[in-house]
C-alpha cells in the first residue's frame, strides 16, 4: 500500500500546479493532505477538488482561507473521526482519521509558532495534547500511520541551517524534545527516517531567496507509525519533481498493508 502526505498550501493551487495528474500517473492508495485551505460548505460542488476513483473527506477550518485537513482513499473507511476534542484543532480542521478493519490512518497539521509568542503558546498546548491521544492510540494496538505537516524538524540532519535555528519555532528544544517522547517513550517510527537515514532530505523551503533552488530546507512532514508497521515499510521517497507547494509530498511504501 502507498500512502503519501502532502501539505498542499491550498488544494485548489496545487491542482492547478498538476498535483491530480501526478496522482492519475502515480495512482497512490492513500492521500492525506493538509493545509487544504478550503471551506467545502461554500462550494457549489465537489468535483473540482474530487479525484475519480477515490472516497474523499475534508475537515475544514472555521476561517475562510485557513488550515484544514483531508485524506482521499481508494476505498472507504468504516469509520471516520474529525475531533480531538480540543477547541484550536477542530476550529481550525487540523485532524481527520480514517478507520479500517486492519489498520487507521490520520491526516494531522500541528500549528506554526513562527508568527510571535502566543502562537508558540498554542503550538505548545497543542503538542501536549495530541501527545495524549497518540498515549491512547498505542494502548489501542491498532496498527496506525500518522501523516503530517508537524512543523518540526526532528534533528540536525534533518534542516540545512541547524546552528542558526536552534532558537526558532520548529527547532526549539522543547519540540524536539517532544518528538524524542513520542519515538522513545511511545515507541511509535519515523518511517522516513527507518529505510531512509541521508542527508539533505528536506520536505519544505522557504519562499524567501533560493532556499528550494539552493535545497536550504527542513523536513517537517511526516509518516509515524506504530511499532506493528516497522518492518513493513518498504520503500520512502520525498517527491521533489514536480513541484506543486512549498512542501513536497512523502509517499511511502507499506508491504502488506491492505484496507481489509
Amino acid at each position: 500500500m502507498r500512502i503519501v502526505s502532502f501539505n498542499a498550501n491550498g488544494i485548489r493551487a496545487a491542482i492547478k500546479k498538476g498535483f491530480f495528474n501526478w496522482v492519475h500517473e502515480n495512482s497512490p492508495d492513500i492521500i492525506c493532505v493538509q493545509e487544504t485551505k478550503i471551506k467545502t460548505s461554500e462550494l457549489d460542488s465537489l468535483a473540482a477538488i474530487s479525484i475519480p476513483g477515490y472516497y474523499v473527506c475534508f475537515a475544514d477550518a472555521q476561517k475562510r482561507g485557513y488550515s484544514g485537513v483531508a485524506i482521499y482513499a481508494k476505498q472507504p473507511p468504516d469509520s471516520i473521526d474529525t475531533s480531538l476534542d480540543m477547541h484550536i484543532s477542530d476550529s481550525e480542521g487540523r485532524f481527520l482519521q480514517f478507520n479500517y478493519p486492519n489498520f487507521s490512518v490520520v491526516s494531522v497539521y500541528l500549528p506554526s509558532g513562527t508568527t510571535g509568542d502566543e502562537r508558540q503558546k498554542i503550538k505548545f498546548l497543542f503538542l501536549d495534547h495530541f501527545y495524549q491521544f497518540l498515549e491512547r492510540l498505542v494502548k489501542q494496538d491498532k496498527p496506525i500511520v500518522i501523516c503530517g505537516d508537524l512543523n518540526i524538524a526532528h534533528k540536525e540532519i534533518d534542516l540545512k541551517n541547524w546552528k542558526n535555528n536552534q532558537k526558532n519555532s520548529g527547532f526549539l528544544p522543547e519540540e524536539r524534545d517532544w518528538l524524542d517522547k513520542v519515538f522513545n517513550n511511545l515507541g511509535l517510527v519515523d518511517a522516513f527516517r527507518k529505510v531512509n537515514s541521508s542527508n539533505h532530505q528536506y520536505t519544505w523551503w522557504s519562499s524567501r531567496g533560493q532556499a528550494r533552488q539552493n535545497n536550504v530546507g527542513w523536513r517537517i512532514d511526516y509518516q509515524v507509525v506504530t511499532r506493528q508497521l516497522q518492518d513493513k515499510i518498504a520503500y520512502a521517497e520525498i517527491i521533489t519533481q514536480p513541484i506543486f507547494s512549498d512542501h513536497a509530498p512523502l509517499s511511502i511504501e507499506y508491504r502488506g498493508l491492505n484496507y481489509v
